[in-house]
């Protein structure tokens, strides 16, 4: 089990991705080769979803395409017409999840069970969807959100997941009132695809 504690998003990202490039083990995942982490917990103090590391080193294509995924209701063609991450989480058989957590936060600022979930399983069978569960609460005065993934690709689109679901936190933190706390990310498998090696080697080594 790794556990990683960074300031920012980018930080984090850079950091769990040297972790599986010196010590990952060999995997696979849908068949393709990857480096992996198993059990990965990520906490960030400051997740700024304009986080600068990532807006610099990360890339632009991908960056837009995970803000898509999270705003657009449109079905998602890259992963086999499965629902984008904003129906799941904005039209949920016709319930708007976010705005639910957030009136249940209203009306009970204590409340342990803001909790909503992307998935799916009477539809989702061949896709899974990496994010699963969001879990909110207000502690120590801030509104934290944790996160479960099954898994998360560091190589391509784990550092846009970092940066919407960090948006998402200060919605929702906005719409009660609170102040912005931690993002804290569970993911069982943090890896990086074989043919995003290198590209990572450089990218950690030339944020050093």
């Amino acid at each position: 089990m790794e556990v990683v504690e960074t300031r920012t998003l980018g930080e984090g990202w850079l950091e769990i991705s040297r972790r599986i490039l010196e010590a990952g083990a060999d995997a696979t995942y849908d068949g393709q080769a990857t480096k992996e982490l198993p059990v990965v917990t990520l906490t960030v103090a400051e997740p700024d979803p304009e986080d600068e590391l990532i807006a610099s080193l990360g890339d632009a294509d991908w960056l837009d395409w995970m803000r898509r995924n999270f705003t657009e209701p449109d079905d998602v063609p890259e992963l086999g017409g499965a629902r984008s991450y904003a129906r799941r989480l904005r039209d949920y058989d016709g319930r708007d999840q976010v705005a639910w957590v957030i009136e249940r936060l209203r009306a009970d600022p204590e409340t342990r069970s803001a909790t909503i979930t992307t998935f799916q399983p009477l539809d989702d069978t061949s896709y899974i969807p990496c994010v699963s569960l969001l879990d909110f609460w207000i502690t120590q005065g801030r509104l934290e959100l944790v996160v479960y993934a099954h898994s998360l690709d560091f190589g391509k689109k784990a550092y846009g997941n970092l940066v919407e679901l960090a948006r998402l936190l200060h919605e929702v933190a906005a719409a009660v009132a609170v102040p912005v706390g931690p993002l804290l990310i569970h993911a069982k498998s943090a890896h990086v695809y074989e043919p995003e090696l290198e590209t990572m080697r450089r990218l950690t080594e030339v944020a050093v």
